[in-house]
């Protein structure tokens, strides 16, 4: 119920209320004067009737506040959950469109994979094209580890051949038949479903056979003693080997072994890694000869080392020789002679006495006397 309502109810019956004040009012003074009643009586009748309906009209006041109040609340809250409303509905709005793009692209990518496997050609690619994939997340790298579409010598073709250690091959072929298969996904009716599995499971028994006799299974050869023929999907392996257990028997007594990506990725890994284990096992006998060299090499070099480690102690104790002995002994004389060059140096120069001029003259008069 809205506000305005509630208030007009509430109006009414403040109404009511006030016209049964008036009317028991107006009840009372005609009775007053149908009896002869005076007019005092009159009055206080009156005055009770305003005092009462004095307090009616303040009590209802008070209901109609306190109605307004909550009114009022009660209008936040509405509107509170009217703005959450809208705003959750936006955003289912927002997540229907999502889910409505994301189904038609579904839609789209169902459509085109539906044409795909509707045409053999492009099942061929779509299927050389994920098995390829899968062969370089193996770690393989075309050219040294396999080759595409390379014939062989009894004119087929098979998608990919594996190169092994010693000339031998591996064969690999992509093609597989799954249009009954999508045929059986799009039946009408369960009679028409065990039809269409029916004659998706005959076709992958004829492919297997013929793979058998493709010449991909030649020991004599050089291949393996197997081929490998890949199912494009997971879902598809296991929908053939749920409905036809027996199938892995009837491929392997033909030499064929069926890969979806996942199984054929644990098949490449076991392959590269026992060629890996074939290319250090063919290479041991060098090895241990390199290490034979290495050991001799080593022999000499520490021959060598501690010749010269011999011959630096030698020169080691020849220097201490010279720096310590020898240089002492030659040391010694030296200071002898330093010595004796102190005591033969003349005094510094000063007053010649007087005899020693006298005797400097006379010896010069003696010269003379002489010459």
């Amino acid at each position: 119920m809205s506000q305005p309502l509630l208030l007009g109810v509430v109006g009414v019956g403040a109404a009511l209320v006030g016209g049964l004040a008036v009317a028991a009012v107006v009840l009372v003074v005609l009775r007053a004067r149908s009896t002869g009643a005076g007019a005092g009586v009159v009055d206080a009748v009156v005055a009770v009737a305003d005092e009462r309906l004095g307090a009616t009209r303040g009590l209802i006041d008070g209901q109609l506040r306190s109605l307004s109040d909550e009114l009022g609340r009660v209008t936040a809250v509405v509107s509170s959950l009217e703005a959450e409303r809208s705003r959750q509905h936006g955003e289912l709005s927002a997540q229907l469109r999502a889910t409505v793009d994301q189904t038609a692209s579904l839609a789209a990518t169902a459509g085109a994979l539906r044409q795909v496997l509707a045409n053999p050609k492009a099942r061929g690619q779509w299927g050389e094209r994920i098995a390829d994939d899968v062969l370089r997340a193996a770690g393989l790298v075309e050219g040294v580890s396999y080759v595409k579409q390379r014939a062989l010598k009894s004119g087929t073709v098979p998608d990919f051949s594996i190169v092994l250690p010693r000339g031998l091959l591996l064969h690999l072929d992509a093609k597989f038949p799954v249009a009954n298969y999508a045929r059986c996904l799009d039946a009408a009716s369960e009679h028409e479903e065990t039809v269409r599995r029916s004659a998706f499971l005959k076709d992958v028994r004829a492919r297997v056979r013929e793979l058998g006799g493709r010449g991909y299974v030649d020991p004599g050869g050089g291949t393996l003693g197997f081929a490998l023929a890949f199912i494009p999907n997971e879902s598809i392996y296991a929908f053939v080997h749920e409905h036809d257990p027996e199938l892995v028997d009837v491929a392997l007594a033909q030499g064929v072994v069926l890969c979806s990506p996942l199984s054929l990725f644990a098949v490449l890994a076991v392959v590269r890694q026992a060629v890996e284990a074939f290319a250090v096992g063919s290479t041991a006998t060098e090895i241990v000869g390199v290490l034979g060299d290495f050991s001799d090499q080593w022999e000499r070099f520490c021959g060598s080392l501690d010749r010269l480690g011999r011959a630096v102690d030698g020169i080691e104790r020849a220097y201490g020789e010279l720096s310590g002995t020898r240089r002492r002994s030659l040391e010694r004389p030296l200071a002898r002679i330093e010595e004796l060059r102190g005591r033969r140096l003349p005094g510094p120069p000063g007053p010649a006495p007087v005899d020693n001029l006298h005797l400097v003259d006379d010896g010069a008069r003696g010269e003379a006397a002489t010459s």
